[in-house]
């Protein structure tokens, strides 16, 4: 269970790794716009803001890859926590942006919560 566990919490980083990418080098390029459903106009005048918000998913990454590496207590801990910061992130996202976000971030970040507590 512990390595189905770590396996998910690493998944979870790479999501955010990956959002981090696209708020934050991506932001005006046409993969980024049709994830979050931007235009061309929205996203050059957004994109400071984008890559702020970028940055916190790359924090969010990194604290999920530290929970993963660490050693117990410290390891579980950080991804403890780091998955309920995924999860309510994604459920005020999905509250006052985009439904989707619920599916993308919340549950994700649910069920590695309960791989984690059930491997404890």
């Amino acid at each position: 269970m512990s390595i189905i566990a770590t396996t998910v919490v690493l998944l979870i980083a790479a999501l955010h790794v990956y959002i981090l990418a696209l708020e934050m080098f991506l932001w005006t390029g046409p993969r980024a716009r049709a994830a979050f459903g931007t235009t061309a106009e929205f996203a050059s005048e957004s994109k400071a803001l984008a890559a702020n918000q970028g940055l916190y998913n790359g924090f969010l990454a990194a604290g999920l890859v530290w929970g993963a590496v660490a050693s117990d207590p410290v390891g579980f801990q950080a991804k403890v926590f780091f998955l309920v910061c995924v999860a309510v992130a994604g459920a005020y996202g999905a509250a006052t942006a985009s439904r989707r976000i619920l599916f993308v971030q919340t549950v994700p970040a649910l069920l590695g919560l309960a791989l984690v507590l059930a491997a404890h």
